[in-house]
Parts: C-alpha cells; sequence; structure tokens
C-alpha cells in the first residue's frame, strides 16, 4: 500500500529525500518549494535543487509566499494527501497546514533530537565536537523542532569532519529513516518519543560575520568551527595584500598545533609548505588550505609559491585598521 504524499523542501539535502520518496512504493502528488532566488553573476532566477527534481518527474510545484495565507492553505487541502513530508523547506508551517494531512506532516531533522533544534543543526554539531550526529524522523507540532521522534539513525562525527562532509553522511542516512517512518505511520504501529527539552540546544542560522576568526579564541575551537563552517559559510580572516591594502583570506582547512606562544593572538608565527602557523588565544593553528580574493582555494604550498612575501613570520592577521 502506498501513500499520497506532498513534499516540501529546498536544497539538495532535501532533494535527496525526494529522490528516495519517488524511487519509493510512495505517490509524491505535489512539491512546495522556496520560491525561485536571483543567483549568480547575472542574477537570473534559479529553481531550488528540489523544484528542478520536481519538474523532472512532472510532478505540480507550488511556491507560495507563505502557507498562512488562506488560498495557499486551500490550495494544499485541496489535494487531500494522507502525509506531508517536510525536509529543510523554509517556511513556517502554521497548525491549519500540520492539521490537514491525514497522517498530519513530518520532519526530517538533521540531528538527534533534542540536541539541536534550529537551521544550522549540522555545522553546529561540527562547531562544538560532538562525538556523534544523525537523523531525526519527527512528527511536526507548531514548536521549533519539537515534535515527537518517530525514528532516528545515528553517524558517529569525525575527527576530520566537515559540515559538508556531515552533510553528506546524513543526507544518506535520511531515505531509510524516513521510509522507516512512513511504513510505521502506515501500518500503525508508529511510537513517538516526546523530546526532553531540558537537553535542547538552538542551532541558530550562521551569519558570513560570525565566520570571521577571533584569533584570541583557543585553537581547537578554531580549527572545529573551520571544519564546521566548511563549504559555507567558510571562516575568514583579514590579512594585507601586496599594496597594503587589507583584504579577506578564507580559510578551507587547519590543523591544531599544541604549545604555549606568547606571540599577540593572530601574529603568524612560521610559514612553510606544511601551512601557516598563527597563535590563537590558547596554543596555535597551522592554515593549510586556503582562498586568496578571486582565486581558488589552494593547499598552502601552492599559495606560497606566489605570495609567500605576504605571509611571513611575525606578520599579524585578524582586524586591521586601514
Amino acid at each position: 500500500m502506498s501513500l499520497n504524499i506532498i513534499f516540501a523542501g529546498t536544497p539538495d539535502f532535501a532533494a535527496v529525500h525526494l529522490q528516495t520518496l519517488l524511487d519509493s512504493e510512495h505517490n509524491v502528488i505535489a512539491v512546495y518549494s522556496q520560491p525561485d532566488r536571483p543567483a549568480g553573476r547575472g542574477k537570473k532566477l534559479l529553481a531550488s535543487p528540489v523544484k528542478q527534481l520536481a519538474l523532472e518527474h512532472d510532478i505540480p510545484v507550488y511556491q507560495p509566499l507563505s502557507l498562512r495565507d488562506e488560498a495557499a492553505q486551500q490550495d494544499l487541502a485541496a489535494l487531500n494527501a494522507d502525509l506531508m513530508v517536510v525536509v529543510a523547506y523554509g517556511l513556517i508551517l502554521p497548525q491549519v497546514v500540520l492539521d490537514t494531512p491525514r497522517l498530519g506532516c513530518v520532519n526530517v531533522h538533521a540531528s538527534l533530537l533534542p540536541r539541536w533544534r534550529g537551521a544550522a543543526p549540522i555545522q553546529r554539531a561540527v562547531e562544538a565536537g560532538d562525538a556523534e550526529s544523525g537523523v531525526a524522523i519527527m512528527q511536526m507540532e507548531a514548536g521549533l523542532d519539537t515534535g515527537p521522534v518517530l525514528v532516528e539513525a545515528r553517524t558517529p562525527i569525525a575527527g576530520n569532519e566537515t559540515g559538508g562532509s556531515l552533510h553528506d553522511k546524513l543526507a544518506q542516512l535520511g531515505g531509510p529513516a524516513l521510509l522507516e517512518a512512513l511504513a510505521q505511520l502506515e501500518g500503525g504501529t508508529a511510537n513517538p518519543q516526546v523530546q526532553d527539552d531540558m537537553l535542547a540546544n538552538y542551532a541558530g542560522k550562521i551569519s558570513k560575520e560570525e565566520a570571521r576568526i577571533d584569533w584570541t579564541q583557543p585553537a581547537a575551537e578554531l580549527e572545529r568551527q573551520v571544519r564546521a563552517f566548511n563549504p559555507f559559510p567558510v571562516c575568514w580572516t583579514e590579512y594585507r595584500d601586496g599594496k597594503g591594502k587589507p583584504q579577506r583570506l578564507r580559510v578551507y582547512g587547519a590543523r591544531l598545533e599544541q604549545g604555549c606562544h606568547n606571540d599577540q593572538p593572530g601574529t603568524i608565527l612560521s610559514t612553510d609548505d606544511e601551512g601557516i602557523l598563527v597563535t590563537c588565544g590558547r596554543e596555535a593553528l597551522r592554515l593549510t588550505q586556503l582562498q586568496l580574493p578571486g582565486k581558488k582555494s589552494l593547499p598552502v604550498a601552492e599559495i606560497l609559491k606566489g605570495y609567500r612575501d605576504l605571509f611571513r613570520a611575525g606578520i599579524q592577521l585578524g582586524q586591521i585598521d586601514e
């Protein structure tokens, strides 16, 4: 027996789960996704990965600006769905929408709830140094990621894990967990587990300003932040270019170097093909993969071939006055 499902999602992570449903016995009758956004240098409107996948399979796509609008709610109700599956959609679902499908709405959330609720659970787990992460399939209610959990799937977080690599791991974990939850709902065997609010943390959206490296912080924390924010929004710091002008240096890779250093945080201690060693509030960070403005991300050894003088020992990175 198959369910008639409305799928709501926007980015690549959501598209992986839509593909799982398309490959299953279930019937995706409609897709909801964020309105097309300007992208690229030409600022042309770009359809989301979920919309693109839906159109490839001739599935009707709805892109309301809000689901609080009565007309949008009527359109959704007219679909007469058994269930709505929500994955990184980006719009608030009011109670009337949550109550519309016969079996309600379920959400695929990239965290072992209630550990990280909110917009950026993948990055926050890496940034915090969590030992494991996972995917929770949750029955949706009005609160932010507060609903009871139907199924969860776990994975360890590796010592070299980035936000990008954990994203890809969880995207693959989520599909089978989602199908298991649907089978439980369809068969009436679901046993949802209520979350313990006392264990919840808020995974707030990450701004580009938050990705600015604060060299007064311990190197161990900065190393996790570099990994967490790769590939988005990417940690950065300031340096002076060949004309002495302050520029942004994006940091894609770094490793912790233990030892006591008395120099002012942000000071380059040494530079070689292994990386640029920078003192922090505690211990030091060796920068190994960087991106100069207008250039590709490269190993430090490649960058030093043309810019070694910009990263000599004693030079200060970080907030630079004009």
